[in-house]
């Protein structure tokens, strides 16, 4: 399989995860919104115990997102080419609040070491065009993904936060920002 169908499979394969997750979001209570790096360390934990070559692949937030970049959950996947399988664990208040098997196949690339967090990926994407859309057309940040290898024409091994801005009646707003150095590197509408 070429390099532009795998990321084409890996694209779909997050959109539909994007899809799995926003269907299990539930209220966000009394729990208090944190910056998805505070959530990783627990999860790595849970995932080293599963398999010990578990790689983090994709990160994506469970719960609203707030003005600051925080959830107050999050969403963790792991790859472990050994058990061949992926697995997400959901962290909330500093806690797992649900671990699971994805029935899908998610061989993906694991995500850069020292990408941002996503406070400062947040404040790109504002900067880069989810403030003025979301000002123009009353939309609402839906999702923030990050992930290696899966929106990124330019450069399709970076690993980037994507973020999906929703508005009623207009199509979504797609940000897309490289998790190392904070640039936005493309945004559309679809």
């Amino acid at each position: 399989m070429d390099d532009r169908i795998s990321r084409t499979c890996i694209a779909t394969a997050a959109l539909i995860l994007v899809s799995l997750v926003s269907a299990r979001r539930g209220v966000a209570g009394d729990a208090a919104p944190f910056a998805a790096r505070t959530g990783l360390e627990l999860a790595s934990a849970a995932a080293q115990s599963w398999s010990p070559d578990a790689r983090l692949v994709y990160v994506e937030n469970d719960d609203a997102v707030d003005g600051g970049g925080g959830s107050v959950r999050w969403g963790y996947l792991f790859y472990s080419p050994a058990e061949d399988r992926a697995r997400v664990w959901s962290v909330r208040g500093g806690r797992i609040a649900a671990a699971e098997n994805l029935d899908m196949r998610f061989d993906a690339p694991p995500v850069a070491a020292g990408w941002l967090d996503s406070g400062p990926a947040l404040a790109a994407a504002e900067q880069g065009g989810g403030a003025a859309f979301r000002k123009a057309s009353g939309a609402k940040l839906q999702s923030m993904l990050l992930m290696r290898g899966a929106f990124s024409e330019g450069a399709p091994d970076a690993t980037t936060w994507t973020f999906v801005y929703s508005a009623s009646g207009a199509p979504s707003l797609f940000v897309v920002v490289d998790a190392t150095s904070g640039k936005v590197q493309r945004t559309w509408r679809g």
